[in-house]
């Protein structure tokens, strides 16, 4: 994420499509844990990468997560963590399928389906990463891990 793809004033990340899967822009509402979270961050990088390495100012590489993973002792995956998002909307929320699809950035239904659906559910996705953020501060150990040497 870089600095300009956040609207604060809105709470809004906007990804565009060049770094979707999908080709599409995804708009995600932020909770407000994750608002506090970026903007205690100092804009440091001259790339404007809101995670960056602190000595080199260059995003980390695509396999930092999965080596900070590793070295923490923990099994889990990358795509795990988006499987867990799911299966706890799913579980513990009355949240609409669809809604937790559009918060994953996947399409909805088939195209027929898809062509009259044309709203993106903000308002429900941002009560829903509300509610996450929420479960995920309750079920995180108080532990800080660094994310460089």
């Amino acid at each position: 994420a870089v600095w300009s793809e956040i609207d604060l004033a809105t709470g809004m990340w906007t990804i565009p499509k060049e770094r979707m899967k999908a080709g599409r822009e995804h708009v995600v509402p932020l909770s407000a844990r994750a608002l506090e979270i970026i903007t205690s961050l100092p804009e440091m990088t001259q790339e404007g990468f809101i995670f960056s390495h602190p000595d080199t100012l260059k995003p980390f590489s695509v396999n930092a997560p999965r080596a900070l993973l590793k070295r923490m002792g923990r099994e889990e995956t990358l795509h795990g963590f988006r499987a867990t998002f799911k299966s706890w909307a799913t579980d513990k929320t009355l949240v609409q399928r669809e809604v937790i699809e559009m918060a994953l950035a996947h399409k909805v239904g088939n195209d027929v389906e898809a062509s009259y659906l044309r709203t993106s559910a903000i308002e429900k996705r941002r009560a829903l990463m509300e509610r996450w953020a929420d479960y995920c501060a309750y079920h995180t150990q108080s532990e800080v891990v660094q994310l460089h040497g």
